[in-house]
């Protein structure tokens, strides 16, 4: 069957005056706040505990946005007779978000999960030069990144776990019977 001639044309008008019929919904947002989705993106926060420098972050930037600089520190050994290692210990980390396009590939490659987004949006700077955030700054957006979403119900209990499950129900079994192996002696 043929279409109508100017069929196309009708079906446009009648989205048109169906959407000029409703009434629209402005949210007054400095006075509310809009509700985001739970894992949205907003600004990069910084664990810092767990950077071990390794600048994969920097180096996989498309924009060249993240600024690193570190020094290694020599550790004294672990055990009597042992050798000295060397660390690398974290000075600056910035993130200039005057060049940054938010596209998530620095918190992907991070191997260590030091990167995080922040669902935080309310950053706006009257000067580009200080949207240069050093790591202080990407510490305070890690208090607002939320939790990671649960497992599903019938997922497998990641490797992991289990294993950890199984050493602590071993040490649980192995002191429990200690009290009793005393007793008898």
């Amino acid at each position: 069957m043929a279409p109508i001639p100017g069929s196309g044309l009708a079906k446009g008008l009648a989205v048109t005056l169906r959407t000029m019929t409703r009434k629209s919904v402005t949210a007054q947002y400095p006075d509310t706040q809009p509700e985001l989705p739970p894992r949205s993106r907003g600004v990069i926060g910084l664990f810092e505990e767990n950077c071990t420098v390794c600048m994969l972050c920097a180096r996989e930037c498309p924009d060249w946005c993240i600024y690193i600089d570190s020094h290694k520190e020599t550790v004294p050994p672990a055990a009597p007779g042992g050798r000295e290692r060397s660390r690398n210990v974290l000075d600056r980390f910035a993130i200039d978000f005057a060049l940054c396009m938010y596209c998530g590939i620095c918190i992907e490659v991070c191997p260590f999960d030091a990167l995080f987004w922040s669902p935080e949006f309310e950053y706006a700077e009257t000067d580009i030069r200080d949207l240069t955030h050093e790591r202080d700054k990407l510490r305070e957006w890690m208090w607002t990144v939320p939790a990671p979403p649960a497992l599903d119900a019938g997922a497998e209990e990641p490797k992991e776990v289990a294993a950890a499950r199984k050493t602590a129900d071993k040490l649980a079994a192995a002191q429990a019977d200690e009290p009793g192996q005393e007793g008898r002696a």
